[in-house]
């Protein structure tokens, strides 16, 4: 795959020109934290996506899949500005669709906090705004998970749950982790307020678990936002990107259909 220098660390990237002649959208998908790559969603989202008529752009964040790993360098104002850098590369003036999963959606409504004019709209898998309560649950995820990937017996059960491909996951993410500041990291900078979230005006689809990490309250952050909508799956956990993966192709095409230029 190509590589580009992104606010100065090698970056894996993958560009999957739409379908037919001409697309005028453009997808960007932006991948979770930990055990997560691009290669989420090229199994899941992005040929179908592309055969869909609609320019489709994935990378690797820092640290993640083929991209460079730094020991230090996991703040937020770290993942946006490598978006910005790759999406002035490779997208140029357009204004894309963000398609975060998990961390990779709180990346993508900060960016388009930050740069609304670069943005068409945001559809978030999971995902919620960078503010002090996600901080908080980011903390206690970060630290169980790291608890979890230092006890040998987990990667057993993994296996046995999941499959041998899991375990070998697991312990990518355990070297990602172990071996940078990423865990420290990732939780801490300037947060999002709640203003700042009713201040996104651009299109925003949150779609949710109904048992995933928003259960509390699955519709309190998308009714702060001028333009936002909410689709919740039942019976659903985090893992909502995987288990329904067609079902959310279908609900993204129609999005971007909806929302083009």
């Amino acid at each position: 795959m190509p590589e580009l220098k992104v606010n100065g660390l090698r970056t894996n990237y993958q560009v999957l020109p739409g379908a037919g002649a001409g697309a005028t959208e453009a997808v960007v998908f932006i991948h979770g934290m930990g055990t997560d790559s691009l290669a989420s969603f090229y199994l899941t989202l992005a040929p179908p996506v592309a055969a869909a008529g609609i320019d489709v752009i994935s990378y690797d964040l820092r640290g993640h899949g083929k991209s460079e790993r730094p020991v230090s360098g996991y703040t937020l104002t770290d993942f946006v500005t490598d978006l910005d850098e790759l999406l002035r590369a490779l997208a140029g003036d357009r204004p894309v669709h963000l398609v975060g999963n998990s961390f990779g959606g709180t990346i993508a409504y900060r960016y388009a906090a930050s740069f609304p004019d670069r943005v068409r709209s945001v559809v978030s898998i999971e995902s919620e705004p960078p503010t002090e309560i996600w901080a908080v649950k980011m903390r206690a995820i970060l630290a169980a998970t790291l608890e979890m990937l230092q006890v040998e017996e987990n990667y057993e059960w993994i296996e046995a749950t999941f499959g041998a491909h899991h375990r070998r996951l697991a312990r990518l993410a355990a070297k990602r982790i172990t071996s940078t500041t990423m865990a420290e990291e990732v939780p801490t900078g300037t947060m999002m307020t709640i203003d700042d979230v009713a201040a996104i005006d651009v299109p925003v689809l949150s779609i949710l678990g109904r048992y995933g990490y928003q259960s509390d309250d699955l519709d309190a952050l998308t009714s702060l936002m001028p333009r936002g909508e909410l689709f919740v799956f039942d019976d659903q956990g985090h893992s909502v990107l995987v288990e329904q993966h067609r079902a959310v192709r279908g609900l993204l095409v129609d999005w971007v259909r909806r929302h083009s230029g």
